[in-house]
């Protein structure tokens, strides 16, 4: 089967799907795996599934060290700390909070010797049928599979050739992040500082990372317009200093490093909402699927979760595409669902002059998003039939 898609949920999926059995091929259109990034954070049920994985040793040997996060105003004077034991290692700083090109990182070295990785390409066509999909890609290879898998993030390619143009689907929730990584010049140690600007819901940050030399920085705008391409970098940095220009704090210095920077990541922050993530043989996961957006803290773990299921799903209905992918969805979706109203809650609070008060949250959705899914055990579904979902 194919997996379109290298980052997290698609490393992730493959490696369920060959522990039961499948054989696996990940497409990824950028040359190589992709450093830095967002802080991402597994919490609850995501760190079972990452034991259940084999993988909590190497994932908290690339953690941030960060041990917790102070919010500051523009003067530096501390509005709130937070502590990455708070909530059990479940609160505002996660307990398993790791780059993202770390997890990556991990999760692709932990599949490499029994998944087929190519790099530099992507699905240009598909066509399916009742027993396979026909895939062309951009390089000029065609290729049969059994099943087809789109873990390709927001801006899915997959999911716009499957089930039609983004905008059916994403929904924007007012605000732009960035985030690259800077020479710690800063003197910061193992906390993260956010410096807010109430009046404008404007925010900039750094927090630590495992090279002590360096630090990432964060920023956060309001935008209710999505108004630049989301491959222009060059668009996107001269955006992120219109919108940051006077902001103060540490700000200026944060952005003369902007030009010189590796890993610089700009986006809108958006949720994909969908009436179903499969039609036949091709299937979402990850954020291509149900992005509940970076104001959730919970995107990673869902696709990790996800992940889970699909495969666990997929194998307990003895391959059959129709009945794995109705199961999986069937057992993500309320999982999801409450991920996404945290996002949507974080997103309408950070606006100026929003009466979202996050003390009035409800408790039990909190709860339910970080622990709201049953983890089946699948270990005694069956294994792929004469076909072997094997790679053609």
């Amino acid at each position: 089967m194919l997996v379109a898609g290298a980052s997290i949920a698609g490393p992730a999926a493959a490696h369920w799907l060959t522990r039961r059995g499948a054989e696996v091929t990940v497409v990824e259109r950028a040359p190589a795996l992709r450093p830095g990034g967002q802080a991402v954070d597994a919490r609850g049920v995501a760190r079972d599934v990452i034991v259940r994985m084999g993988l909590d040793v190497p994932v908290r040997a690339a953690r941030t060290p960060t041990a917790g996060a102070h919010t500051v105003d523009v003067d530096g004077n501390v509005l709130e700390t937070f502590r990455a034991d708070d909530d059990g290692g479940d609160g505002f700083i996660a307990d398993i909070e790791i780059l993202r090109g770390d997890l990556s990182r991990v999760l692709h070295d932990d599949t490499q010797d029994r998944v087929e990785y190519v790099f530099g390409d992507r699905i240009a066509e598909l066509t399916q049928d009742a027993d396979g999909v026909d895939v062309a890609f951009a390089g000029g290879d065609r290729r049969r599979f059994d099943l087809v898998i789109g873990a390709d993030g927001l801006h899915s390619s997959l999911r716009a050739m499957a089930f039609g143009p983004h905008d059916r689907f994403v929904r924007h929730l007012g605000h732009v992040l960035a985030f690259y990584s800077v020479p710690n010049e800063f003197e910061l140690d193992d906390w993260l500082i956010d410096c807010q600007e109430a009046a404008t819901g404007r925010s900039a940050g750094l927090r630590p990372i495992r090279d002590a030399t360096r630090a990432m920085a964060m920023f956060s705008f309001p935008s209710p317009d999505v108004g630049f391409d989301h491959r222009d970098v060059a668009a996107q940095k001269r955006l992120l200093r219109e919108r940051m220009d006077g902001f103060g704090w540490w700000s200026p210095r944060i952005l003369a490093h902007l030009d010189d920077t590796p890993d610089f990541y700009l986006d809108q922050v958006a949720q994909v909402v969908m009436d179903r993530w499969s039609t036949g043989r091709v299937g979402l996961i990850g954020d291509a699927a149900f992005s509940s957006s970076p104001m959730s803290g919970q995107g990673t773990g869902i696709a990790l979760v996800g992940a889970y299921v699909l495969a666990g799903e997929l194998a307990a209905a003895g391959w059959d595409p129709e009945a794995g992918l109705a199961g999986y969805e069937a057992r993500m979706r309320a999982f999801v669902e409450d991920n996404q109203q945290i996002g949507r809650w974080n997103a309408e609070s950070r606006i100026p002059g929003a009466t979202t008060d996050p003390s009035e949250w409800d408790m039990a959705v909190i709860e339910r998003a970080i622990n709201g899914i049953e983890l089946p055990d699948y270990a005694g579904a069956p294994e792929p039939g004469p076909s072997g979902w094997a790679r053609s």
